[in-house]
């Protein structure tokens, strides 16, 4: 995809991914659909950039044919993005100490209207006191909320490496720190969307939760009302830490975030001792649902065992086809309710999809 959009062929593409997802897990139940935008859609963006003479360019290359192609303008891109680009390389081509060996732009849209803008070069720039000086012109002349330079082992932020998404579900604000160069949801109208039905599935919930892969704290700070208490785990270090400072920006008290991998959070519940977990005592969780949302590759065999011994299962899945297989041994215990797909990549193959389960009665 080299930015294209097709508005014309959204619905029809939209209707094959939801016949393909039925095939795939034909005890699909209750599944809702949620569209996205057909233009506009994506808040983050990422371009290589090419110079030729006096006249730079932000690239893609076709994938078929390895062939280079210019863009001028990205309608798949958010309407602030799709905006700047433009303004951005007029001044940058304008301005040698930016222009020179830059190689990469990438953009960090949100909601909310903040933008953080990275410029990454194949040169140094640490203590490039005109870099610097032009970098600040910059960010003022077009009003970009942050600027980031990044070069080998190096990083220059002006003045912060994250913006703040102000999220809007069920009448409820979220306020989430997004960092650059880390997993943000790329389609943040269709993120709304996804927390609407995590909510609505998890309305009338007794106990407590635990979600594995938690991120920067997503969908455990919008659920966390619905629970006693909230365990969220997570093994990136970064995710973590923002984590911490979304719980505190959303002034959510019944949550406590640990730095571990699902395998090792398997083996605690199971009794294994952990120092990350010296200042949690698990005895006093009474865990009725657990939340998962993996990568790609799902669940592996210990964590699929593990989240079979819960009441109510909430999956969240980037992949149907590993979806499709985890749910061969999690149907044999659990009985779908309710199902959702989520198109967060539109024109591609990529299906975001949702299921809700609870344990079948004897």
């Amino acid at each position: 995809m080299l930015c294209q959009v097709f508005p014309e062929r959204y619905q029809a593409q939209l209707d094959e991914k939801t016949q393909r997802l039925h095939r795939l897990i034909p005890s699909l139940t209750n599944i809702t659909v949620f569209s996205s935008s057909p233009t506009h859609y994506r808040a983050r963006a990422e371009f290589r950039v090419w110079h030729e003479g006096d006249v730079s360019n932000y690239i893609m290359f076709n994938q078929e044919t390895k062939e280079k192609v210019n863009i001028k303008q990205c309608p798949m891109a958010s309407i602030a993005i799709d905006a700047l680009m433009p303004k951005l390389m007029a001044e940058i081509m304008q301005t040698p100490v930016l222009r020179q060996r830059l190689f990469q732009v990438d953009f960090l849209s949100t909601l909310s209207g903040e933008m953080l803008v990275t410029l990454i070069y194949r040169r140094a720039i640490e203590g490039d006191q005109d870099w610097l000086e032009a970098a600040t012109q910059l960010k003022a002349a077009l009003a970009i909320t942050h600027i980031i330079g990044r070069a080998r082992k190096q990083k220059i932020c002006l003045d912060q490496d994250y913006v703040i998404e102000k999220l809007h579900v069920d009448e409820r604000v979220f306020t989430y720190q997004q960092i650059e160069n880390s997993f943000t949801q790329p389609n943040a109208e269709v993120a709304q969307k996804m927390l609407h039905w995590a909510r609505k599935v998890s309305k009338g919930a007794q106990g407590d939760l635990i979600e594995l892969y938690c991120g920067n704290g997503h969908f455990s700070i919008a659920l966390a009302e619905f629970y006693t208490q909230v365990l969220a785990t997570e093994i990136s270090k970064t995710s973590v830490k923002s984590a911490q400072f979304n719980i505190e920006a959303n002034q959510i008290n019944n949550i406590t975030v640990v730095k571990m991998a699902a395998e090792e959070i398997s083996q605690a519940l199971q009794g294994h001792s952990f120092n990350r977990l010296k200042e949690v005592d698990l005895t006093s969780y009474q865990f009725n649902t657990i939340f998962v949302d993996p990568p790609r590759s799902g669940l592996d065999d210990l964590t699929r065992k593990m989240v079979c011994e819960f009441e109510r299962i909430i999956y969240i899945s980037c992949n149907p086809e590993t979806l499709a297989r985890d749910l061969i041994e999690i149907e044999k215990t659990h009985q779908m309710i309710e199902s959702a797909l989520f198109d967060q990549f539109p024109y591609t193959q990529h299906i975001e999809s949702g299921v809700f389960l609870v344990r079948k009665t004897t």
